[in-house]
């Protein structure tokens, strides 16, 4: 149906959470690792298939080698034929900047051998901007400290160093209650950290996670809930009503409905729309609801977590639309709403020049 919004005639998507991706050459061992980390499974593919014998890897064979020159669904080993001959470099800039993505949202952490923002937004001539994960900066912060003194203090000093120049913070807190946690459950949790770990050790103090998460929301930056399931957090968005700092959920499959619920249910709560927009836009005001690819490694998964996105968004909206539930200006709206408008005002980036 004419008007109906379509991939390619949407504004940029502004994608509000991903890792980056990989530096160097990926051999054919290496690139089915991380197809099969974005695909869910872990180990080797099942004795003569690969992983791209998978939901992911038939989205990867659709719409990437048409970004390098080559016909859509061509063999995977000719495909990677084609990115070795192109090289790493020009390869992930083709993809890229292919994606439909204007707008990076990277989290950062401890260094790793995936791009920086500044690396991603060169390589996909756009723009990237990052978010502090809260639990990263108290590791490499403990790294350096060697009480729990000049861990809390130290700890504090990074996190208001961080605010001025991140996007957002970024929390895996599974559960947080309606307070944050007092001065000496903070002081213990630290000393049993502390005493206990070695250097590089991941942060696994329930305490100091809530307390990190309690001193983010002071600073005013919007915070991302990386949650498997959100609702142990109810207590905490209640809390948080009025202070004045945005929340949003990034719930881990299946629980994106339960998450749009309680966008809806609280002000300052967002969501992100997931792979099933048409399950999310039924439970949250559309201006409620955010795209994000999650991509890690590979930069094939910007560009299947785009067009997995898009394609869905438009399926609702024509659908909506012949059914006369809305116009096709309502639905362009809509669309532009959840792939980009929303993250613009949630994350302030008209603010931050985007």
């Amino acid at each position: 149906m004419d008007g109906l919004p379509s991939p390619a005639d949407q504004p940029p998507l502004i994608d509000q959470y991903s890792h980056g991706a990989v530096h160097g050459e990926l051999g054919l061992g290496s690139f089915e690792t991380h197809l099969a980390a974005a695909a869910g499974a872990h180990g080797p593919a099942p004795a003569g298939t690969s992983y791209f014998d998978s939901w992911t890897g038939l989205a990867l064979r659709r719409w990437c080698p048409p970004l390098l020159g080559l016909e859509p669904h061509c063999p995977p080993a000719r495909y990677l034929a084609r990115r070795r001959e192109i090289g790493a470099f020009g390869a992930g800039r083709l993809l890229l900047r292919g994606s439909g993505i204007g707008t990076f949202l990277l989290e950062a952490g401890a260094p790793s051998e995936l791009t920086s923002a500044t690396e991603l937004a060169a390589a996909a001539q756009a723009r990237a901007h990052e978010v502090v994960r809260l639990e990263s900066l108290a590791e490499q912060v403990a790294d350096t400290s060697g009480s729990v003194d000049s861990f809390i203090g130290y700890t504090a000093e990074a996190l208001y160093a961080a605010a001025q120049h991140a996007t957002a913070f970024a929390s895996g807190a599974t559960y947080c209650d309606g307070h944050a946690p007092q001065a000496g459950e903070v002081r213990r949790a630290a000393g049993r950290w502390l005493r206990g770990r070695r250097p590089g050790e991941r942060l696994a103090e329930p305490a100091l996670v809530r307390h990190l998460l309690w001193s983010a929301m002071a600073t005013g930056l919007p915070v991302q809930l990386h949650c498997p399931d959100p609702r142990p957090l109810a207590g905490f968005l209640r809390a948080t009503a009025g202070i004045g700092t945005d929340v949003v959920l990034l719930p881990g499959a299946p629980h994106h409905r339960p998450a749009a619920q309680l966008a809806a249910e609280h002000t300052h709560v967002y969501a992100d729309a997931g792979p099933r927009p048409e399950e999310t836009l039924a439970q949250a005001p559309f201006g409620k609801l955010l795209f994000s690819s999650g991509a890690r490694g590979l930069p094939e998964l910007y560009v299947t977590g785009a067009r997995f996105f898009l394609r869905a968004l438009e399926r609702v909206v024509r659908e909506w639309t012949e059914e006369g539930l809305c116009t096709a200006a309502d639905g362009r709206r809509i669309a532009g709403m959840v792939g980009s408008g929303t993250a613009r005002r949630v994350y302030r980036l008209d603010a931050a020049a985007t």
